[in-house]
């Protein structure tokens, strides 16, 4: 058919991967070249799917200096929690009009009743601390250095109450029309921050009552926030993308664990969640090497990791840091199946500098040589602000960066 079709009516052909200056799935460009009087455009054939999107972001944004205050105030008591709630909510409104005006499809609370990202949630599941440094709770350093590696205590059994998220997704859907995005922590991130050593101290005789816990918790808040009407959650198992550095792998030895075995574990587990998670449930994860006030914990390619995680992990869609060399290569995405998606973190919210879009389209068409395009999305490399004090950058910045991954999701794929 392809030779009958009238050559004004082709549209010119860039490359293997171009259609008039944007990088776009193969069997879109196949379908257009056979059937070019179908009038499909690219959007509308893209158009419709469910998470990811096009153009994602991770989580976290700057809290603003105001509500920075206010938390500071509670903390002296010089503030009731009704007081502080109102703050938070007028903080929230404000970080959704963010997500609408610079035209994401999905919409996070920015974290906001969150001091740090991990600390909370795990405090809801009994006396646990997850994120601290040298015995108290972990802060942001100086920018650019690698920061300490944040350690867990675990001092009660892991136990869900009540719903931890449906609270904020409720509060998000309230306040917009964008997808709201509930991102919470790893089931496996309480014991890669604590070890065996810690499970067995004081809460636990047994690892595999712990892991038993473990699942049943996150079972139990998944199937909350699926009986609330959320259709879109991110897991954060940072663990995963610290695997493959030397410093790291040295670490986990020390205090007994294989770091290689731990793979199989953590994936084992993960997998026991997902499996008893609700029916249309959107949900993948993500990785990164920390994310602590322009602070990082880890460098190493994905290479000792990709196998297994693309493979034998029953995750649908992954959320890679790729925004520094510390990264590795974009190989190991030729090990992705043809099923699930890849999110490429290629804008760094540890850095003030703004990306060139052109750049960014050049490091996607770079990972194109290992994945088809259709299979890819863009976001930055993790939340900016893990922890409230935040990441060294402005909001304006930050609007600039989110802006820029929605224009290079247009660019390539025709929509956000």
């Amino acid at each position: 058919m392809r030779d009958n079709v009238p050559t004004q009516t082709r549209p010119r052909r860039l490359g293997p991967r171009l259609w008039n200056g944007k990088i776009i799935p193969r069997r879109t460009v196949a379908d257009l070249i056979e059937y070019p009087d179908t009038q499909r455009s690219l959007t509308t054939m893209l158009s419709h799917k469910p998470p990811p999107f096009h153009a994602e972001h991770i989580g976290s944004l700057l809290r603003s200096s105001k509500l920075l205050d206010q938390r500071a105030k509670f903390a002296r008591d010089e503030i009731d929690l009704t007081e502080l709630t109102k703050a938070e909510d007028e903080a929230i409104k404000d970080a959704l009009r963010l997500q609408e005006r610079v035209g994401l499809k999905l919409a996070t609370d920015g974290e906001f009743r969150r001091r740090s990202y991990h600390s909370f949630f795990y405090r809801q599941l009994g006396e646990i601390s997850i994120d601290t440094v040298g015995g108290d709770d972990a802060e942001g350093g100086e920018p650019g250095r690698r920061g300490a590696q944040p350690v867990a205590r675990i001092n009660g059994r892991v136990r869900w109450r009540r719903p931890v998220n449906v609270p904020d997704f409720e509060f998000i859907r309230s306040n917009t029309g964008l997808v709201p995005k509930i991102t919470i922590p790893g089931p496996c991130a309480l014991h890669f921050r604590a070890g065996d050593a810690a499970v067995l101290a004081h809460a636990y005789t047994e690892l595999d009552e712990f892991w038993d816990d473990i699942v049943e918790a996150f079972r139990q808040e998944l199937n909350a926030l699926g009986a609330a009407g959320c259709r879109y959650v991110q897991i954060d198992e940072t663990a995963f993308a610290k695997f493959g550095d030397p410093e790291v792998q040295q670490w986990l030895h020390a205090r007994g664990d294989d770091w290689s075995a731990l793979i199989d574990k953590y994936i084992t587990v993960t997998n026991r969640i997902l499996k008893k998670a609700p029916s249309g449930m959107s949900i993948g994860m993500h990785l990164c090497r920390g994310n602590r006030g322009g602070q990082w914990h880890s460098e190493g390619s994905y290479d000792d990791v990709a196998e297994r995680l693309f493979n034998a992990l029953n995750i649908q869609f992954y959320f890679l840091e790729y925004d520094t060399p510390r990264a590795g290569t974009f190989a190991p995405l030729r090990l992705v199946p043809r099923h699930k998606t890849v999110v490429l973190g290629i804008v760094s919210t540890k850095t003030p500098t703004v990306e060139s879009k052109a750049d960014m389209m050049k490091r996607v068409e770079t990972a194109t040589r290992y994945i088809d395009v259709s299979n890819l999305a863009v976001s930055p490399q993790c939340g900016f602000a893990s922890v409230d004090t935040g990441n060294p950058i402005s909001p304006a910045v930050q609007e600039q960066k989110l802006k820029l991954i929605v224009d290079v999701a247009h660019d390539i794929w025709g929509e956000a």
